[in-house]
């Protein structure tokens, strides 16, 4: 990897609006609508048992997910290094979120194919990230192609910066797991595989990797590429691989294919909605891998399925404080299989709902891409309950 020492200064343009934007897979060109700065306008809403970024921009929400999880006061709330990565591309942005957990401890954020968002530049220059200590202290990697226009914005935030250069998903996911081995001291023997076709399927996956040292690596839907097998071959065929989703993504070709690298477990749902739940669900009690949620008191992460690009800005959920796996709504309300999962996973109260424990959503889209009647049902679905049944307001 080329190590580059930036230096030099830069005068910041202050935040842009945080609505009306576009959503899901349409936002990947969302730096474009960053050309006209006004201020801030409700950026997160609240209800008792949600948060709300309220933005359906992807660079927006990146950067408003970074200030509310590292306040930048002090050190003990800077982040270590932060991951700059294109928005057009949703598999490279989706392997670097590897690169959130330690040493780097820090978000992902975005530029475009030409240029930085002001926003972005503001929030790197609010979190002056400390330098990784076991990563020669950068405090900037750049993952994927990134243009020269980019490079001279950059040349001026006087940060320490690395590259993870690349345009080929499955071999950038390669060399993320190569360099966060090489920076944490350790190569991680599980790993999960997703469809770069698929990622309605895939993307539960990020969630996971930013809370955990595992790596995502990437198949077609018939076919392991070559930059996997590299990988999976370090691991000397003792491998860990949990595949995610359903044989329509991941055949059972590929699934028999890969026993030749280790063990292989599938976790999947017959939909994203299942799939989702079945990976926030599932605990492998060999190694911990897994969130294992099946009983109250956790977080969790609600987007829909075509907000791609929200999901990835909004991994960082998983890293710091109320640790969240991602779940799937749709825009106006619960789907059957996520109403019937919040139900089991319900906190429920004997004497008084002051006994706790409590469920929390972080809720990521303005009100174009999740509506507020489906916050509201949501607030609803992980309000704590009495055991006994009836309203949830009765201990009163």
């Amino acid at each position: 990897m080329r190590k580059i020492l930036i230096t030099g200064t830069i005068v910041l343009i202050v935040s842009a609006a945080l609505s009306g934007c576009q959503a899901g897979n349409k936002n990947s060109n969302a730096a474009a609508n960053l050309t006209t700065e006004s201020a801030v306008t409700e950026p997160w809403i609240g209800t008792k048992n949600t948060t709300r970024i309220n933005t359906s921009d992807p660079v927006q929400a990146a950067v408003l997910i970074s200030r509310t999880l590292w306040t930048a006061e002090t050190d003990n709330n800077r982040p270590s290094s932060v991951v700059l990565t294109d928005v057009n591309n949703w598999q490279i942005s989706a392997a670097s979120t590897d690169l959130i957990h330690h040493p780097s401890n820090g978000p992902v954020l975005f530029f475009d194919k030409e240029s930085v968002p002001p926003v972005t530049l503001e929030e790197l220059k609010r979190l002056n990230p400390l330098g990784a200590e076991g990563n020669e202290n950068i405090q900037i990697v750049i993952v994927g192609p990134v243009a020269s226009s980019v490079e001279e914005q950059l040349n001026n935030l006087d940060m320490k910066i690395d590259k993870i250069e690349g345009d080929e998903p499955a071999a950038i996911a390669e060399a993320i797991d190569a360099y966060y081995a090489k920076a944490a001291g350790e190569l991680p023997q599980a790993v999960i595989v997703g469809s770069m076709d698929s990622p309605e399927y895939t993307l539960p996956a990020v969630n996971w990797i930013a809370h955990m040292p595992e790596p995502l690596l990437y198949v077609k839907k018939d076919e392991i590429p070559a930059a996997t097998v590299e990988a999976l071959n370090k691991r000397e065929g003792k491998a860990t691989i949990y595949v995610l989703g359903p044989e329509s993504v991941i055949s059972a070709k590929v699934e028999d294919e890969l026993t030749a690298y280790g063990t292989v477990t599938r976790i999947a749902g017959k939909n994203p909605y299942a799939n989702a739940i079945a990976f926030a669900q599932y605990k492998d009690t060999s190694n911990d891998f897994g969130w294992g949620i099946t009983t109250a008191g956790h977080n969790f992460s609600f987007l829909t399925t075509d907000s791609t690009m929200l999901a990835i800005a909004a991994a960082p959920f998983s890293h710091v404080g109320k640790h969240a796996p991602l779940i799937f709504t749709e825009k106006d309300g619960l789907p059957d299989s996520v109403m019937e999962y919040l139900m089991n996973v319900q906190p429920k109260f004997q004497k008084s709902p002051a006994e706790g424990p409590y469920n929390h959503a972080w809720v990521t889209g303005g009100k174009d891409t999740i509506s507020a009647a489906a916050q509201s049902e949501i607030d609803d679905m992980l309000e704590i309950s009495p055991a006994s049944g009836g309203n949830p307001h009765a201990g009163h």
